[in-house]
């Protein structure tokens, strides 16, 4: 990985560090951080868009991209994080209040879990980045040039290993898979390629290959199209707080609607200012997510341990600021 770190995407810290010990806490923060992440007008209040990459933890070349131009502050904000790329402003990059732990699981994909080692403040203190390409750059190259803005503005160096950590096993239900096929037109094709910013989404659209989730009164769901079981693993993983390994052998595209609370929804959030406080009492309805998953999509979760990529931080500092 060298002192870039070039690897790319996937799974995230400590497994249980994610969840913080509240699923519907959990998911609440994990909502209102991705708030600002391409979610666009398409996305209904209280919904934000769960954007799955395929791509996994693998080696990239030593050539990153760069910003043309960024500046870096320490935040005046006390406000949950934010952060946002803009695809109709060529590609820019804007965070409020992000702590630097964010920024990394950002770059690299990760969730929280594959992110180990590394002083305290990488969690406490948040910084405003204003990063600005030279020309149109797609999400995907913005998340490169984050890289290299952690490498040469944090002086972030990192490794890649393998440990044995709590997961999740995906596996078929004993009742069999219920998986819906893919519906014609159902989803907006993505192009990574494109010389143009990608197209606006409707409500109640989604790129293929990935999927939303959302708060809504009854609960939570969670929809997608066009999705393969390792893109699919992949979401779940960040809903649960958890690795996700696909173990079904479904090879297919399906399309997801899930229903499902959060199984401690109704005890609320944490006080003022934490989002989770906005979470409405699920209907007494609604399935956890583990009953719901079985019973709508066929398929089931089993707690065991196995392998799990994650990023160890070798050194970082305190960024240099404009």
């Amino acid at each position: 990985m060298a002192r870039r770190g070039s690897h790319y995407p996937r799974h995230p810290n400590r497994a249980v560090a994610a969840c913080s010990g509240s699923l519907a806490r959990w998911i609440a923060r994990f909502l209102e951080q991705t708030r600002l992440i391409g979610s666009g007008p398409g996305v209904i209040a209280l919904a934000a868009l769960l954007v799955i990459a395929s791509s996994s933890l693998s080696a990239q070349s030593e050539a990153h991209p760069a910003f043309q131009v960024a500046s870096i502050k320490p935040s005046a904000s006390s406000g949950p994080p934010g952060m946002s790329v803009r695809p109709l402003a060529g590609g820019r990059l804007t965070t409020r209040n992000a702590p630097v732990a964010l920024l990394i699981q950002f770059a690299y994909s990760v969730q929280a879990f594959q992110v180990v080692g590394g002083p305290a403040w990488l969690n406490s203190d948040g910084y405003d980045i204003e990063a600005k390409p030279e020309g149109y750059t797609d999400r995907e190259h913005v998340w490169l040039m984050l890289q290299t803005l952690l490498a040469d503005r944090f002086k972030l160096a990192l490794h890649l290993e393998t440990r044995d950590l709590p997961v999740y096993a995906l596996t078929a239900a004993k009742s069999g898979l219920k998986l819906p096929s893919p519906k014609e037109g159902g989803c907006v094709p993505r192009e990574p390629d494109a010389p143009t910013a990608p197209p606006r989404l409707a409500p109640g659209q989604f790129y293929c290959g990935g999927f939303g989730v959302a708060m809504l009164p009854t609960g939570m769901r969670m929809q997608g199209s066009r999705l393969s079981m390792a893109e699919f693993a992949k979401g779940l993983s960040r809903v649960v707080g958890r690795p996700v390994l696909d173990k079904t052998g479904f090879s297919g595209e399906f399309d997801v609607h899930l229903d499902f609370a959060p199984e401690d929804a109704a005890m609320g959030g944490g006080g003022p200012g934490d989002p989770a406080a906005a979470i409405p009492p699920a209907s007494p309805s609604a399935l956890n997510i583990f009953v719901a998953m079985e019973e709508q999509l066929g398929l089931k979760l089993t707690s065991t341990k196995g392998p799990v990529e994650v990023l160890v931080i070798d050194s970082v500092q305190k960024p240099t600021v404009d």
